[in-house]
């Protein structure tokens, strides 16, 4: 029966095939236009987090804090006094005072797959003919490779230039260019009460701006002498195995060090909403597409119905049931959902391809050359689901319809 079932509605199908095909080329390119920009927004927002863990870490643990109690006395008459501790806030102690000790019990963390101690401050840069306000990370290299990607930034020079140089300097694109300096060029930074020569070891770029036009890494004894800080750090930068864990281990990290643990997501609120909001949207706006080829394909249904009124009439009176006419026009629906949904993965991997191939520059939050795209199996299921429920409910309607129809009402020519 299922084979007459879809036979049946292969020959209803053949006979609307121009409208019908409209209905499929709609689903389909609805299909590929949400996979496109899902791949898009997605890969855009991937890649922004990508730059983000590379360049300040998944967990940075900062201040050292307090937490403050207030006790309250309550009393009635005739009953004992008692007293209630309530936590109203917490005051905060500047840097990590203790780097070794809390990095030795942050290591302890099973998703934790490095620990960086950074020393940094507000310096003044200059050269015979330009300064700047920047900022400087002193690091241990091979401490800071472990919870960064700097060693993949580096845009001209080498590490080892700056390994074996004690004066060494890494400096952003963006500060390089607008101090003029190249690989190898002496300047120097002034703090309040002393000023130091440096020498270009090599030149970084992130793509994010504020850092690529500001931030200058030296070595970390360097930068305890240059600021007067023999002991301690800013602060720590965490790198995870797991980073969408962030979350939940700055939680309990906090717990373990007494210091405020600032996860990615936390940190990069703001951005995230933004890519989620596009996300969203765009999917909204394209499965419009979707929607209005579900009501081409329901147009096309409702016409097979008045037209093959004999036809269903006919199958009535030879022993088709009810669920069975229901099946037939179902078998439709899935036929037309199956070759739309399937065209549209089609397309849309090719459109996904083709648009990651176009050239872009975009230097700002995180850099690219290229359209950043993001190849998931997710995009092609969830445009696959959606589809599926317009087409079951454009299916539906027409399917009833047709099932209602009995043979002796389309004798007496009264069937609706």
């Amino acid at each position: 029966m299922a084979v007459s079932h879809f036979q049946i509605a292969f020959r209803f199908l053949w006979a609307k095939k121009r409208a019908m095909l409209m209905s499929i080329g709609g689903i389909a390119l609805g299909v590929a236009f949400f996979i496109l920009t899902q791949a898009q927004t997605s890969g855009f927002e991937q890649f922004y987090i990508r730059t983000i863990l590379g360049t300040s870490g998944a967990i940075q643990i900062r201040d050292r804090f307090q937490d403050t109690l207030r006790t309250m006395e309550l009393a009635e008459e005739g009953k004992p006094s008692f007293r209630i501790a309530h936590r109203e806030s917490r005051q905060y102690i500047p840097g990590v005072a203790e780097p070794d000790e809390v990095g030795n019990a942050l290591l302890q963390f099973e998703n934790v797959s490095g620990v960086s101690a950074i020393v940094g401050g507000s310096v003044r840069l200059r050269t015979t003919a330009n300064e700047a306000t920047v900022y400087t990370f002193g690091i241990d290299l091979d401490a800071h490779l472990r919870v960064s990607s700097l060693g993949d930034q580096i845009l001209f020079g080498n590490l080892e230039t700056f390994r074996n140089s004690p004066q060494g300097v890494l400096v952003g694109s963006t500060l390089a260019r607008r101090m003029r300096l190249r690989l190898g060029d002496s300047f120097f930074i002034d703090t309040p009460d002393q000023t130091r020569p440096y020498r270009v070891a090599a030149i970084y770029e992130t793509g994010v701006r504020e850092i690529d036009e500001a931030r200058v890494y030296i070595h970390l004894p360097e930068a305890r002498s240059l600021l007067k800080r023999p002991h301690g750090a800013s602060f720590l930068q965490v790198n995870l195995w797991e980073p969408d864990r962030a979350e939940a281990d700055a939680e309990r990290m906090e717990e373990v060090t007494g210091h405020f643990a600032y996860s990615w997501q936390e940190r990069e609120q703001a951005w995230l909403e933004v890519f989620r909001a596009l996300r969203v949207s765009s999917g909204l706006t394209v499965a419009a597409i979707i929607v209005i080829s579900g009501l081409g394909m329901f147009n096309t249904l409702a016409m097979i119905v008045m037209e093959k009124t004999r036809e269903i009439a006919i199958l009535r009176s030879v022993g088709f049931e009810q669920r069975d006419i229901v099946r037939i026009f179902l078998w439709q629906g899935a036929l037309a959902l199956g070759i739309g949904v399937f065209g549209g993965w089609i397309l849309g991997a090719l459109f996904t391809y083709g648009v990651s191939r176009i050239p872009i520059r975009i230097r700002g939050i995180f850099s690219t050359d290229s359209f950043v795209v993001n190849w998931s199996i997710d995009h092609y299921l969830l445009a696959a689901g959606i589809t599926t429920v317009v087409v079951i409910l454009a299916t539906l309607l027409p399917a009833r319809r047709a099932a209602r129809l009995e043979p002796a009402d389309v004798i007496r020519n009264v069937a609706q």
